[in-house]
């Protein structure tokens, strides 16, 4: 492994699940906010949601560009979480794997801070990362795009190919590749990349495996 790196971490999906109850929350959110927004029904508003997500990285993005909607409102109407403990499906042994990586870790999401921040002081995360960049940060130009990866890069005095990048997003990580950063694929797929270093199962073998970067 590449000596005192720097560990560039997703959220979901990378350190917790949140396919198994936050995303769907989240989609439904979206998918109602289009609805009152776009005055469109629910069947339209699901294509909406999915179309701009498919093109642009983030259902946001499209909103902002073809119906001027303002992105901090956007985040704050999608992701309201009254019973976001409820909903958190975590390994706590998450944090032992991340006590026994080398190196500096900072997480890079495209979620909004709060509901980053919520994420990460209900789970125990907090502790274990040095900065955290979310799509505010980014100046809304969220993963795949390289500006973001160029906002964090400079904000944190980086150097590209000090970085691992430790996504389950295929797209995000053929930008993190094309800056020069190594990457970590988080799988579960049959699917492999020129663009991934190493792909796992499960971040909680990042550990055994992070000798082959």
């Amino acid at each position: 492994m590449m000596h005192n790196p720097v560990w560039l971490f997703d959220l979901d999906n990378t350190l917790h699940n949140a396919s198994a109850h936050i995303f769907p929350h989240i989609n439904l959110s979206m998918r109602q906010y289009i609805e009152r927004h776009l005055s469109v029904d629910e069947d339209e508003a699901n294509r909406i949601r999915q179309d701009y997500w498919t093109r642009y990285g983030a259902t946001m993005l499209g909103m902002m560009r073809h119906h001027g909607t303002n992105p901090q409102h956007f985040l704050a109407e999608t992701h309201q979480f009254p019973e976001l403990q409820r909903q958190l499906v975590f390994q706590r042994a998450t944090l032992h794997m991340l006590q026994r990586l080398p190196g500096k870790k900072i997480l890079f999401s495209n979620a909004p801070g709060q509901y980053a921040h919520q994420i990460l002081r209900l789970t125990g995360l907090d502790k274990y990362f040095a900065a955290v960049y979310t799509v505010e940060n980014l100046k809304f130009k969220p993963k795949p795009m390289l500006q973001g990866f160029r906002t964090l890069l400079r904000q944190e005095h980086l150097n590209p190919r000090r970085c691992i990048m430790v996504e389950d997003s295929l797209a995000n990580l053929v930008s993190a590749k094309k800056l020069g950063m190594k990457t970590v694929w988080v799988s579960a797929g049959s699917r492999h990349s020129p663009f991934v270093d190493v792909k796992i199962r499960s971040v909680l073998q990042l550990p055994q495996r992070c000798g082959r970067l």
